[in-house]
């Protein structure tokens, strides 16, 4: 099995990858938790719950299209939530996205994130047959 690491930008100075790719007769994406509370241009998101959504589902296919996958790749995802209360409109906010081939998923409730202001974390998987 070959391994390789996605080296990211800021994720370097946190000691982690936002994804390890491994390869054997497929090829899986192991992708670290992403979050989207700011915006590309570094504007806050911050009390935003469908912004931060948005964003972070942008962050986690511009690290799957690095290792030559897309958001249709994903068989899993952690949803990690700040508050309980987010659970439905985080569904119908996936539904709009992966339409009616849904990922496994398991959503969490959590006390808090390494930023106050992020209400959302994604950590997921992606299997595909592309080399």
């Amino acid at each position: 099995m070959e391994k390789s690491f996605v080296t990211g930008s800021w994720q370097q100075s946190r000691a982690f990858s936002p994804a390890v790719v491994t390869k054997g007769e497929q090829t899986t994406v192991w992708l670290a938790g992403h979050t989207g509370a700011a915006t590309d241009d570094g504007d806050s998101l911050a009390g935003d719950f469908d912004a931060q959504f948005s964003q972070t589902f942008c962050n986690i296919e511009r690290t799957l299209s690095q290792c030559g996958c897309n958001l249709a790749d994903i068989v899993t995802m952690t949803v990690f939530l700040i508050d309980a209360r987010y659970t439905t409109r985080m569904t119908e906010l996936r539904a709009q996205l992966f339409g009616d081939n849904f990922p496994a998923s398991a959503a969490i409730t959590v006390a808090g994130f390494a930023r106050p202001d992020i209400m959302l974390e994604i950590q997921c998987v992606a299997v595909t047959d592309r080399t």
